[in-house]
């Protein structure tokens, strides 16, 4: 029997991401199994929470126009939905960006008492924050860091640039230290190019972090929990057509994602296995997917994403696909293990 009744699938957000998280949103609630659950999809941006659409069991899907989708009640989170008011007992978070992925609603929906998919809101903050994980795992033993310079709004960047040519070997990824999708990020392969990548940086946030580049194969992995075991999915290796992962090869097709990844045997199984450590060290929850770089060094952890993309041609699908797994088994195994 299922714990839960009436499934709320919570996308858009108040960041650059919104657009992706609407597909990954709607790719997520066409998926989950309408035999178990009522699903209702809420679309949130900039504090309006509205219900688009909502599927009840062995139902077809109903949707409301737009200037006419009932508002969420986020004193109770609570719905009407003509004239019945629903009651949302799990919400199944694919809010990529704030506030979904850096714990402000799952602080609100830790305070109501009400069940979900991702992360604590203390792990969302930590984890979203790129400077604040690695910091958090440093020490740990657990995987490669790369070299690091950290700067907030406000600061000399001239001076800060200077300081970074002197410690940082060119090429540096310049990203923003909450973002992503690869918004405000720039790869500087010069000293004079910096400051300028570091302003584009903070027209996405306050803070940024820029990192020494690292010549590799790029790789990435995910994990979740099943059963109190924290399991991991395939390998998948990215070999893009630019001159890094950007926006572009993420979206528009500029990149191959080969899954499982085509590397030596002890390689998959070390990504896997430092996937789950980083997993169970940050004290992660549902489904989250970790970037890397292997180099002739060893492997470098880049980044973790708590809310990764589920649309269909997203990266956690295609390793849930490769690991043989149907799509709807996974997230109702994500949904009962919340």
């Amino acid at each position: 029997m299922a714990k839960f009744t009436n499934i709320a699938v919570f996308y858009g957000s108040d960041s650059s991401e919104w657009e992706v998280s609407c597909r990954s949103g709607e790719y997520t609630a066409s998926r989950i199994d309408d035999t178990r659950y009522n699903i209702y999809e809420i679309f949130a941006r900039f504090g309006k929470w509205e219900l688009v659409a909502f599927r009840k069991k062995d139902s077809m899907r109903v949707t409301f126009p737009e200037g006419a989708r009932p508002q969420i009640n986020r004193n109770d989170f609570t719905v009407n939905v003509y004239g019945e008011t629903v009651r949302l007992d799990f919400v199944y978070v694919m809010q990529h960006g704030r506030p979904g992925e850096n714990g402000l609603l799952q602080g609100y929906l830790e305070m109501l008492g009400i069940p979900y998919s991702s992360c604590s809101s203390f792990v969302s903050a930590v984890a979203f924050d790129k400077y604040a994980c690695k910091r958090y795992l440093h020490g740990a033993d657990i995987v490669r860091l790369a070299p690091d310079a950290f700067i907030r709004k406000g600061a000399d960047i001239e001076e800060f640039s200077r300081k970074v040519a002197g410690t940082l070997s060119f090429p540096v990824f310049v990203k923003p230290t909450d973002g992503g999708s690869s918004f405000g990020i720039t790869k500087v392969k010069a000293p004079e190019d910096l400051p300028e990548a570091i302003r584009f940086a903070f027209s996405e946030g306050d803070t940024v972090l820029v990192e020494q580049g690292l010549t590799g194969r790029e790789l990435t992995c995910a994990a979740y929990l099943d059963g109190g075991q924290v399991k991991s999915l395939p390998v998948i290796e990215i070999v893009t057509e630019n001159d890094y992962f950007d926006y572009d090869a993420k979206y528009n097709g500029r990149s191959q994602e080969i899954c499982p990844a085509p590397i030596p045997q002890g390689l998959a199984e070390e990504i896997s296995r430092t996937t789950c450590q980083v997993y169970a060290h940050l004290g992660c929850k549902g489904v989250v997917r970790m970037d890397y770089i292997a180099t002739d060094e060893g492997l470098y952890f880049l980044e973790i994403n708590t809310i990764p993309g589920m649309t269909s041609a997203s990266l956690v699908p295609k390793m849930v696909r490769t690991a043989g797994m149907d799509m709807t088994a996974f997230l109702t195994t994500i949904i009962e293990n919340s």
